[in-house]
């Protein structure tokens, strides 16, 4: 047998006994040359893991972070290697982060020179830090082998090119053995979080909460910095499927310009989008966008990226030097990062602005101003006014019959000024959804048909007020008991309808919170209703009994009366200061959208 065909017959029968339970201890130093795992099957084309670094360039004795992640994979085996000689020996050494999932083998005469997997136990995020060697080429790219089931693998999956300072760029491209070398050298892995220093300063940020801290999970951060002709620009916060912001002309969604980072499979995906409509976005073949990176940690996601501030050749894109609202939006995404609906109202600013001007550190918010005022006059007239008003009415005609106000006895003027402030605050409420909306909206539900019954039964209830029958007509009775069920039947339903609203987009109050706060004030509300119902009937027993005694009745019906009168008046005071905190709960709510 001739010698090269003997070579292959050792090549083959190497590879046929390795290939019996394949490298499960990642020791695969016989792969170190062709990164080839003998697995018996062909590899597959277009990667899904990808390789990041956090640098572009090195000096010998650096340390530079590399990272391997995508959708699960149980082997892998990582080299660096001259980026214009890639069939060449591996070069400088690794050092480990976590020794329980990779381990360090020595490839040719260089200690150290790659790394692998310590068992087939699925892995999803490998980092380890490469050290640059005194005799470092030029350039030095990554390479990778990621196994993802035994005869399911990538060989060679490039990684980003670093290179030493003052050299120049090749004038030819470099190496590519994989499709998606193309643009994996433009993405890079985020090391560490964002922060806010800089903004207002050096920077233009948009926090939500305001002053919130990007490095929290609970923080939706917006910057932009101008660099000479370009604009960097940073966006972070809790979604686990996208984030994305637009420019806008107006507060509508539809003719604007978005910019989109997207969880595909844990890799994330920056791209640009114009917005028609309310359709979804279709993002754009051509991509302007450079020097991205990102990262997403504990639910965090994190991208950056660069843009010029004009783009005259990329039809969609405004120019950065101009005023616009800000929308910031997140939601969820599916497999192959297609994107849902954001499940609740965008963060929108409340003021056009120029993120090249003036830096500013500005919050903004989830909710229209005009939604936020209809909620907030809508609280003040259901939840204190109204509620005010019917105790009033209903337990203290006793107490100040013998008090009057501008010739009225005063439990009936203060019922009528606390019920006419609830219709007129209503009133004003009722229209503004309609200003803001331009019209009917059939997003909201049931909420705008329970919103316009509450209503007509607000206005039914004030005109039947106004045509009531003297004390004393044969018509009172029926009056009172439409009066009565009216105004029960406009309360009731102005809880659900509240209930409601508090959940719709345009005006999401914290959940549950929100719930338990309602629940809490319907129960406040009914058990001081049963106290006083209580205690009246308690006040008639004793008056029947003193009656019945003929005992000092003059003397005891005044004592009795009396006491009657100070309690009734210490539980509406305790009732309107429950009241009044209720209240300011869900204003203080709606102002923090």
């Amino acid at each position: 047998m001739e010698l090269p065909g003997l070579a292959f017959a050792v090549w083959v029968f190497i590879c046929f006994y390795a290939s019996v339970d394949g490298y499960p201890s990642g020791k695969v130093r016989e792969a170190c040359a062709s990164m080839i795992p003998c697995h018996g099957s062909s590899p597959q084309l277009s990667p899904e893991h990808t390789i990041t670094v956090n640098g572009t360039e090195f000096k010998p004795g650096d340390n530079i972070e590399v990272h391997l992640f995508g959708p699960d994979f149980e082997g892998f085996f990582i080299q660096a290697r001259d980026a214009e000689h890639l069939d060449s020996p591996a070069v400088g050494s690794f050092m480990l982060v976590d020794r329980r999932v990779s381990q360090l083998l020595t490839c040719g005469r260089t200690k150290n020179s790659a790394v692998s997997h310590t068992s087939k136990a699925k892995k999803r995020y490998i980092k380890v830090y490469w050290i640059a060697p005194g005799d470092a080429p030029k350039r030095v790219q990554f390479l990778a082998t990621v196994v993802k089931k035994y005869k399911t693998f990538w060989v060679k999956i490039p990684g980003p090119v670093v290179s030493q300072p003052n050299v120049p760029s090749p004038t030819t491209p470099l190496h590519a053995t994989s499709e998606a070398v193309s643009t994996s050298h433009l993405v890079s892995y985020l090391s560490k979080p964002f922060n806010a220093s800089g903004c207002g300063s050096t920077k233009f940020c948009i926090r939500n909460p305001s002053n919130c801290d990007p490095e929290s999970a609970s923080c939706f951060f917006l910057s932009f910095q101008q660099e000479k002709s370009s604009v960097f620009i940073e966006m972070s916060g809790p979604s686990e499927g996208y984030l994305a912001f637009a420019l806008s002309h107006d507060q509508w969604m539809g003719g604007d310009d978005a910019y989109l980072c997207i969880n595909e499979d844990h890799r994330v995906h920056v791209g640009t989008a114009y917005l028609k409509g309310r359709s979804p976005p279709v993002l754009d073949s051509e991509n302007a966008l450079e020097d991205v990176s990102w990262r997403l940690v504990d639910g965090v996601l994190q991208c950056s990226f660069r843009r010029s501030i004009r783009l005259p050749t990329y039809k969609g894109r405004f120019n950065l030097d101009a005023s616009y609202y800000i929308f910031l939006a997140d939601g969820e995404a599916s497999e192959g990062g297609q994107i849902h609906k954001h499940h609740r109202q965008p963060l929108i600013t409340n003021g056009i602005y120029n993120v090249t001007g003036l830096p500013q550190d500005i919050g903004g918010s989830r909710s229209p101003r005009l939604i936020k005022a209809h909620g907030a006059l809508m609280f003040i007239a259901w939840i204190t006014t109204v509620s005010i008003g019917v105790i009033v009415a209903r337990f203290f005609k006793p107490v100040w019959s013998h008090s009057f106000l501008f010739g009225k006895e005063m439990w009936f003027q203060v019922h009528r000024l606390l019920m006419l402030t609830t219709v007129t605050i209503t009133s004003i409420s009722f229209v503004l959804p309609f200003i803001y909306r331009g019209g009917w909206s059939q997003q909201a539900g049931f909420h705008p048909y329970l919103g316009c019954t509450v209503m007509a039964l607000t206005i039914f209830q004030a005109l039947m007020a106004g045509f009531r029958p003297s004390r004393h007509a044969p018509r009172r009775q029926l009056f009172n008991w439409f009066h009565w069920s009216t105004g029960t039947t406009a309360r009731i339903l102005a809880v659900v309808t509240m209930f409601l609203g508090m959940d719709l987009p345009a005006l999401d109050l914290p959940d549950p919170w929100d719930t338990y706060t309602m629940i809490g004030f319907v129960a406040w509300h009914v058990c001081t209703d049963v106290l006083l119902e209580i205690h009246s009937y308690w006040l008639v027993r004793k008056v029947e009994l003193i009656e019945d005694d003929r005992v000092q009745i003059l003397q005891s019906l005044t004592s009795a009366e009396a006491e009657g009168r100070l309690f009734k008046q210490i539980v509406l005071t305790i009732y309107i200061c429950g009241n009044i905190v209720f209240l300011i709960a869900f204003l203080a709510a709606i102002n923090q959208i």
